[in-house]
Order: C-alpha cells, then structure tokens, then sequence
C-alpha cells in the first residue's frame, strides 16, 4: 500500500480523482526521519495509518 501505484480508470474506481502517491510518499518521509509506517486493516473496514518518528532531545539551553 505504500508503493506509488497507477490508478485504475474512472469506471474501475468510480473517480479519475488522484495519482496514488500519498502514502509512498508518507513512508518516504518517515523513513528519510528514522521513523516507520504502520498500516492495518480496521475490523469495521476501512484502513487504520500511523506513523512514529523518533524523538530528539535538544540540550537545555539550545533553542529549538
């Protein structure tokens, strides 16, 4: 799911709305950040997304 992916056409999908990148480009970014991207299937449907980027501690007295 997060790979770029050609859409179907508008009587496959029901839309010509879309080019199918969100979320490569969504687990691009957390992994150029050292984070991940975790997708799974929800029990009433539909797709549950999150993303978990590490934390940074910035020295007191650095601002940020």
């Amino acid at each position: 799911l997060a790979q770029p992916f050609r859409r179907l056409g508008g009587d496959r999908t029901g839309s010509e709305n879309g080019v199918g990148l969100g979320l490569s480009i969504v687990a691009a970014i957390a992994e150029a950040h050292g984070g991940r991207l975790a997708m799974s299937a929800r029990p009433e449907g539909g797709l549950r997304v999150s993303i978990a980027l590490p934390t940074v501690r910035v020295p007191a007295g650095v601002k940020a």
